[in-house]
């Protein structure tokens, strides 16, 4: 942000399970491995080498890093998004994609030399044994978990295990300054990728996915159905910063709003394969309103939500053009617990259109490309935005789209000023959560009695609390107008206070008054909305 604050990495405020997702699955090989793996001198060579280092070379070398450092140098010059996959890390990316883990169900931050618990997960292990937000995890069975700086990895170690086993805890509550012991039975946890959803008018529902894992889709019609039955005929669906995930997800949810036989995708894979993706008579929500919201960092599966529905004249498309990941990978084993996401096809939207952007200067510039597109003046003109007649396409509407790099929404919304985007990192860093929960801590009963629409409507962030937060933020060496940005700051407290006192729903519901993208909407709606009073009226006459 150009020097406007000084960037402090937080303390990790839970357990962050996984890693950046792409598109995956599993590879099922019909041949044997040794038809597969027939030897040839290429792979003499390599195998010759490390038995060279592990039986002649002078000092004890660690082959297994090497061939791990060989791998994934050979993978960087595929292409950026093929991965591979050590075994250490392989629990956390399954645990990631799957969508679920096993443990007690907390969400906690190490505050000062304690674990202290933020939110249960509700409904689940530590909620039903009466666990609060608050309340400081001493001990784990026998394991000391307070006093030391503990690894955040480390502590979910002590606490996660297998389903049915139980974990003694020794809690202190300090609203209460006892301590107690609890026996909990680990359960299965679930790792929410349908982050929050509400109502945003009366009409029209709002779902926000933050992946594609294989929970989604279940997650995204559980929400679907839930604002349907409170009168939802219109959908706002937010894969702003979402990175993708499994293809067959981003499938079946591009198929609810899609009619029979249309075409979601396809693919093309080494030997030109083509792979048709079509939709089924299973959609549930078809022939209504749906905007879908896209930024920079909407990538693979959010790029073919988004190219289906366009390139199929269905809803409109909101935000800024998107990553630009047009390329499939599959997981294989590689048979001593680790993995490698290999490419195996590119995807195509239904007009035919590449969304992958070039790769062919490497990783570590195709990487930059939000930095490229900040100074090229991208994020805040769509004017800005390159493209090239050769990659034009038509939808069946006539309406021209293009191809080579990402989805370019139907209706822009450029990014924020310096300072907008700064108070927004500070917040995604932690920043308010960090400040909220102290400051919930210090007297959490002064809100036992205010319910969560009461709340929203009505509470006030008063002057008191924001010029905490500024010394807070000031000890902290932040510099920045923060009495300019005085009102957005006192939103994002609410809202923080919201996420801990009553869940990410009402977290959300607040902060969507200040968001420019959704604002935008509700301005596109609006003709939509007097059309059809008029054509009521029309009828009615």
């Amino acid at each position: 942000m150009k020097g406007k604050y000084n960037y402090i990495w937080p303390t990790i405020i839970a357990a962050a399970l996984g890693v950046g997702v792409f598109i995956g699955g599993k590879l099922h090989f019909n041949d044997s491995p040794e038809k597969l793996f027939t030897t040839n001198s290429k792979k003499d060579k390599l195998n010759r080498l490390i038995d060279y280092i592990d039986f002649e070379y002078v000092d004890d070398i660690n082959t297994d890093s090497i061939i791990d450092v060989t791998v994934n140098n050979i993978l960087e010059k595929l292409d950026p998004h093929s991965v591979y996959i050590p075994k250490r890390e392989m629990d956390e990316v399954a645990e990631n994609m799957k969508g679920d883990f096993v443990g007690i169900g907390i969400n906690f931050y190490p505050y000062k030399d304690t674990i202290s618990v933020i939110r249960t997960v509700d409904e689940g292990p530590s909620f039903l044994k009466g666990i609060l937000p608050g309340d400081r995890i001493l001990m784990a069975d026998n394991d000391t978990l307070f006093g030391k700086k503990l690894p955040s990895a480390a502590i979910v170690d002590k606490l996660k295990g297998q389903k049915g086993t139980s974990v003694e805890l020794t809690v202190y509550r300090r609203s209460e300054d006892r301590t107690f012991k609890v026996n909990i039975k680990r359960d299965v946890v679930p790792i929410k990728s349908v982050e929050a959803f509400f109502m945003m008018t009366p009409s029209m529902g709002y779902i926000k996915v933050n992946r594609f894992a294989e929970s989604t889709f279940r997650e995204f019609k559980a929400a679907l159905k839930a604002l349907r039955k409170q009168g939802a005929e219109k959908l706002t669906l937010d894969l702003r910063d979402n990175p993708g995930g499994y293809l067959g997800i981003a499938e079946q949810m591009a198929d609810e709003f899609l009619e029979d036989g249309k075409l979601i995708l396809f693919t093309k894979n080494k030997k030109g394969k083509i792979d048709n993706i079509y939709a089924t008579e299973k959609g549930s929500f078809e022939d209504k309103p749906i905007y879908v919201l896209i930024n920079e960092r909407s990538a693979s599966a959010s790029e073919i939500i988004a190219g289906a529905l366009q390139d199929n004249d269905i809803g409109t498309i909101v935000g800024r053009r998107s990553f630009g990941k047009g390329l499939v990978q599959r997981e294989m084993e590689l048979g001593d617990g680790s993995a490698v996401r290999l490419t195996v096809s590119r995807y195509y939207t239904p007009t035919g259109r590449s969304i992958q952007r070039t790769y062919k200067n490497g990783s570590k510039d195709y990487y930059k490309e939000f930095t490229n597109r900040y100074h090229s003046g991208e994020l805040v003109s769509v004017d800005s935005i390159k493209v090239a007649d050769s990659l034009k396409f038509i939808t069946p509407k006539g309406r021209v789209v293009y191809g080579g790099g990402g989805i370019i929404p139907d209706v822009f919304v450029p990014i924020g000023t310096n300072e907008e985007e700064a108070i927004k990192a500070i917040d995604s860093n932690g920043w308010f959560s960090f400040f909220i929960f102290e400051h919930l801590d210090a007297d959490r009963q002064r809100y036992n009695d205010i319910l969560p629409e009461e709340f929203t409507r009505n509470f006030i962030v008063d002057d008191i609390l924001f010029e905490q937060f500024v010394d807070y933020l000031i000890s902290r060496k932040f510099k920045i107008d923060f009495y300019h940005f005085e009102t957005q700051i006192k939103l994002y407290l609410k809202a923080a206070l919201a996420e801990q006192l009553y869940g990410a729903n009402v977290h959300a519901k607040i902060k969507s008054s200040a968001d420019a993208m959704l604002k935008q909407v509700l301005e596109l709606d609006r003709p939509l909305v007097q059309q059809g009073k008029a054509e009521a009226i029309e009828v009615k006459n």
